[in-house]
């Protein structure tokens, strides 16, 4: 049988470990490649918006990703997501949007979601997905969405203890309203980790593991 092959799309070159490692110990027989452009989120924060140059770029990048053999694709950015299912449609191998599984994990465990980030390009997208997913699964959904501001901005100037800091009191004033937490960016997991025990008190899902653990379910 042959061996499958899955690419990674990221707009982050500090994602390519993090998922290195989860397909490692949870896609033990697959082969693994990367491809990376931060120019791509670069240009989202810039223009404030997914434009029609990036959404045809990100679909360049799945037609590349194809051509190289992938049986499966997975995009780690919630921040082209729309690009990323409009150009699916056009890709002949299957394409997963990293929070999907979450968005659909997070349905299932409550009617009242909350979904954080520190960038609105990502909180859009993110909280859009999860009310798409929930009615397409029949539940009800009420999406509270929290932006954590100033926090992105602290992490792009070197300053990652006041980035998480404001995470961290944002996902505690959130996590008091809602039934489960959404994390919309893969980089503030580790907020979660540095919380004292039983402080949380609903589940706080973030997207790279659940995506990994569904791909290990179909693949």
């Amino acid at each position: 049988m042959k061996q499958k092959t899955l690419g990674l799309v990221h707009t982050s070159a500090t994602l390519v470990p993090v998922f290195g490692q989860l397909c490692k110990a949870k896609l033990p027989g697959v082969n693994v490649f990367n491809i990376a452009d931060d120019s791509l989120v670069k240009g989202i924060i810039a223009s404030g918006s997914l434009t029609p140059q990036i959404a045809r770029r990100v679909a360049g990048y799945l037609e590349s990703a194809e051509l190289a053999g992938a049986d499966y694709i997975l995009v780690t950015c919630s921040s082209i997501g729309p690009a990323v299912e409009a150009a699916a449609k056009l890709i002949g191998v299957p394409v997963l949007r990293v929070d999907q599984p979450m968005a659909d994990q997070a349905v299932a465990l409550g009617q009242t979601i909350g979904v954080i980030a520190t960038l609105r390009t990502t909180l859009e997208p993110t909280a859009d997905l999860i009310a798409r997913r929930a009615a397409l699964a029949g539940r009800p959904a009420r999406i509270v969405s929290r932006l954590c501001e100033g926090a992105f901005e602290a992490l792009m100037s070197g300053d990652a203890a006041q980035h998480d800091a404001l995470v961290a009191t944002a996902l505690l004033e959130l996590a008091q309203q809602v039934d489960v937490v959404v994390l919309a960016q893969a980089s503030m997991a580790r907020v979660v980790d540095t919380l004292p025990a039983g402080q949380v008190r609903v589940p706080v899902l973030a997207s790279p593991g659940i995506a990994v653990d569904y791909l290990a379910s179909v693949m």
